[in-house]
């Protein structure tokens, strides 16, 4: 009696929700929407709104990792690429100009920045799910909303501290942030100098 052998099945894409880039929006979309409350835009990846639920500062991921280990906790950290994007409340992106010269910062060329209304930064996949290599990511993520205790606690400029101190306020995390990419942009400097000086040396033969 012959054997019938089944076909092999076809492998099912670890995403096909919007968020890797390569696939329509749907689930990822859906997620952000339902479960956060939080506005998206754009097909493949999708975006996340600013200016709406939240504010983002924006900054190189060495110097933000860095800030990290300073401040402890913050609101939800996504990581794209190079780039690290820490949310704050709303409002939070209009602050920061005024927010940086009273800290003593105004005039420094920082790799600081902030969204706010209008802006967008690119949806990781949900908590729990994967990307491919190089996709957004979530190093603290967001939590669900099940009710108005679940609402996330942001970084603001109101109630130093933050509701029961789970989060920093933003002063003292753009204190943090300014340190952490000045300090990076001396030691880049101090580097290309050092590069600099080593090239301009003669070499000696003996």
């Amino acid at each position: 009696m012959a054997l019938i052998v089944p076909p092999p099945r076809t492998a099912v894409p670890a995403e096909r929700d919007g968020c890797t880039g390569s696939e329509p929006r749907g689930g990822c979309a859906q997620w952000y929407e339902q479960e956060l409350g939080w506005a998206t835009a754009g097909g493949a990846p999708v975006r996340l709104l600013t200016g709406l639920r939240f504010d983002a500062l924006v900054v190189p991921a060495a110097a933000g990792h860095a800030a990290l280990r300073r401040v402890g906790r913050t609101g939800p950290v996504a990581l794209m690429g190079r780039r690290m994007s820490l949310l704050v409340a709303p409002g939070s992106a209009d602050e920061l100009p005024g927010l940086l010269d009273w800290l003593e910062w105004g005039g420094v060329a920082l790799s600081l920045t902030a969204l706010g209304a209008g802006g967008r930064i690119t949806a990781p996949p949900p908590p729990g799910r994967s990307g491919p290599p190089g996709a957004a990511v979530w190093l603290r993520p967001p939590r669900p909303v099940r009710g108005q205790e679940d609402e996330p606690v942001l970084p603001a400029l109101s109630g130093f501290g933050s509701r029961g101190g789970d989060a920093p306020d933003l002063v003292r995390l753009v204190d943090a942030m300014a340190t952490e990419c000045h300090r990076a942009r001396l030691t880049r400097a101090r580097t290309r100098l050092h590069s600099d000086e080593s090239a301009a040396q003669p070499l000696a033969f003996s």
